[in-house]
């Protein structure tokens, strides 16, 4: 299967990579994060995905304009949903791209992470999916969850300490000043 699979950085890409892979699947990639704040973050998480590609011999196209505006556009004053837009953005994103370039279907790194909505990535990717016309391929890659941390550990690959967003960030920080008061 031709699988267009979008990705959110290097080390979330390596378990459903290997897997889909495994499979016999035939994925490219496709970075779209218009979330990842600051540009120095996006920066190095598009760093550490090249990294991989070189390293896996995995093709993936890259938005490398910096989408803060566009993202903010969408969540400033949704800031309780602002995961659901995020994941609509991306994931329309991607289908858009899986249709131009013939993809039998799309799927996202996102499913490998324990910090993510599962079942809302699942419905938003396969409502997309029915409206693209091209198939979101559910897959819950959270069982590799530590295989993927150490082998991105051990590729030497940057590893973010939080989900990309401004928000999330800010919820680090106040999470961390809380253990200290």
């Amino acid at each position: 299967m031709k699988l267009l699979l979008h990705v959110c950085c290097g080390p979330c890409t390596l378990y459903p990579l290997t897997v889909l892979r495994e499979e016999g699947m035939h994925p490219s990639g496709f970075f779209y994060n218009p979330n990842i704040h600051p540009f120095q973050e996006f920066e190095r998480r598009l760093a550490a995905l090249d990294s991989l590609c070189a390293a896996m011999d995995f093709r993936v196209e890259s938005v490398r304009e910096y989408g803060l505006r566009e993202y903010l556009r969408q969540v400033v004053f949704h800031e309780e949903e602002r995961c659901l837009r995020c994941y609509e953005m991306r994931l329309a994103a991607t289908a858009a791209h899986a249709r131009e370039i013939g993809a039998e279907a799309f799927t996202t790194t996102l499913l490998y992470s324990r910090y993510q909505k599962h079942e809302a990535i699942r419905a938003i990717g396969e409502r997309i999916g029915r409206e693209s016309g091209v198939p979101f391929y559910y897959r819950d890659f959270r069982t590799g969850w530590q295989q993927g941390i150490e082998q991105s550990k051990a590729m030497g690959l940057y590893r973010q300490p939080y989900c990309g967003c401004i928000y999330s960030e800010q919820e680090r920080y106040d999470k961390k000043s809380r253990r200290q008061g």
